[in-house]
């Protein structure tokens, strides 16, 4: 494969610097993809009230539900592709990106249909305020045609970081998401469209970053050059994609549900200026979200090269890089966030509604400054899957975060009634999951390690009798 500027080597030389210099693009994109929700968000909340604020911010956690499975099998495209580079197989390589392209599209039309079908169900099921349920349907129902785009950006760009190629989509996302800015104060504005002129400004956004991610591909030289006519389910591919993405997914999936369960939660205060405040602090925290979950991703690509390449001391030291990056990026964000959280959360709602700035820093007292916690918890998680280890991790997380957090809704929500008593389950199980993760982690890493140690020809973690 054809050197190139934006390309790193993981398997060679220092990490610390290569580690950094592949996880700041990654912060920028993921920031610049937060744009397009929190653009919308503040566009309402500014401009229309904080009922369509609600009507917006409330649908984070049901997109994440939706989502979540096929951004897990993106994370499973990124490491089957990350390991066949590490090991030097680069007709694998060129298989594994016409499947998992070919994957994204039949994902993301699936989803299309299901979500516009089913939203208005969901929303009920959720207990979505009257006088918000209405907006939010018509917000959802829009967004939900722009999932074929969503999911075809995301595998996407998952294949040039299994490359350390995180500048292009960074370009990418830049250019989408000045588009997706301009789109929404013209189309609330000028057209007067309201969620829905948010809304398509959002799709048409993804469309366009899509289409720049698959341009790419298709200029790309060597194993990751893509040829739409040889679009195609590879049926040994979709195997091992699966194999650590369907598990990564399902693991998403049960946290976003656990989300929903803590909004319907708050929804049945039947409060709008409750929902929107929380609302407003969901999105000033997914900013610092997004800049830890940078790590997490760094972890998966580079422990997948490395591993691949049977560089397990390295893979040691990218762990470690990792942990202690996370650590202080989550520990000075969110404080900082919290620190000047009014500033931020007036970005959001109108003059004069400090009843909705107070309620988001309730939230965000309890949830961003311990924020590093969650970083240190799924920076684990991307260093089990980067040894091709994903079933560990959901079922940690599935006890641990998730189990955890319905028992607390169950048992600790009625008899403290009240929003800073949901918020609160956030770190505790948060803490208690990463214990997990890092107490498996030390157990697996010796037998990964051994294998391939003992020089196991073509080591494929996905055949251990875990991933069986």
């Amino acid at each position: 494969m054809k050197a190139h500027h934006h390309q790193i080597d993981m398997c060679n030389g220092p990490l610390a610097g290569k580690i950094l210099l592949f996880a700041i693009p990654l912060i920028a994109s993921s920031l610049l993809q937060l744009l397009f929700n929190a653009a919308d968000v503040v566009v309402v909340g500014k401009f229309v009230g904080k009922e369509a604020l609600a009507a917006v911010g409330s649908n984070t956690s049901l997109i994440n539900l939706l989502v979540n499975l096929f951004v897990g099998l993106s994370v499973g495209a990124n490491v089957v592709v990350a390991r066949d580079l590490g090991a030097g197989r680069k007709e694998k390589v060129n298989e594994d990106i016409h499947t998992t392209l070919t994957l994204a599209l039949i994902s993301g039309i699936g989803m299309m249909i299901f979500g516009v079908i089913m939203v208005r169900q969901l929303l009920e099921w959720m207990s979505s305020p009257t006088d918000v349920i209405d907006l939010a349907t018509v917000y959802l129902r829009i967004y939900f045609f722009g999932m074929p785009a969503n999911l075809v950006y995301n595998f996407g760009a998952a294949i040039l970081r299994a490359q350390g190629d995180t500048q292009r989509p960074l370009y990418y996302l830049t250019f989408a998401g000045v588009v997706n800015v301009v789109l929404n104060l013209f189309l609330v504005l000028v057209v007067h469209l309201d969620v829905a002129g948010v809304a398509l400004a959002t799709i048409i956004s993804q469309y366009i970053s899509a289409i720049l991610v698959v341009r790419c591909l298709i200029k790309e030289e060597g194993e990751l050059h893509l040829d739409l006519k040889k679009l195609e389910l590879k049926g040994t591919v979709v195997k091992r994609i699966l194999q650590v993405g369907l598990p990564a997914g399902f693991q998403g999936v049960v946290f976003a549900l656990s989300n929903v369960v803590i909004q319907s939660s708050l929804n049945s205060f039947d409060d709008p200026v409750l929902v929107a405040g929380s609302s407003t602090g969901a999105n000033i925290e997914s900013f610092v979200y997004a800049a830890m979950n940078a790590f997490y991703q760094s972890a998966i690509t580079f422990v997948g090269q490395n591993y691949g390449a049977g560089k397990c001391d390295r893979v040691d030291k990218v762990t470690r890089y990792c942990l202690l990056y996370v650590t202080v990026v989550g520990l000075v964000f969110g404080n900082l966030a919290y620190y000047f959280g009014d500033v931020l959360a007036s970005f959001y709602v109108q003059p004069g509604e400090d009843d909705v700035i107070a309620q988001a820093l309730v939230r965000m007292s309890y949830i961003i400054c311990p924020y590093f916690i969650c970083g240190i918890m799924d920076t684990l998680v991307g260093v089990l899957r980067g040894l091709g280890y994903s079933v560990i991790p959901m079922v940690a997380s599935l006890v641990g975060a998730c189990g955890l957090r319905l028992v607390w809704v169950a048992v600790v929500f009625p008899i403290y009634h009240t929003p800073a008593s949901l918020y609160v389950s956030y770190p505790v199980t948060w803490a208690i999951t990463a214990f997990f993760h890092l107490v498996f982690l030390l157990i697996v890493r010796k037998r990964a390690f051994a294998k391939v140690r003992g020089h196991v020809p073509d080591y494929d973690p996905s055949r251990s009798r875990e991933a069986q």
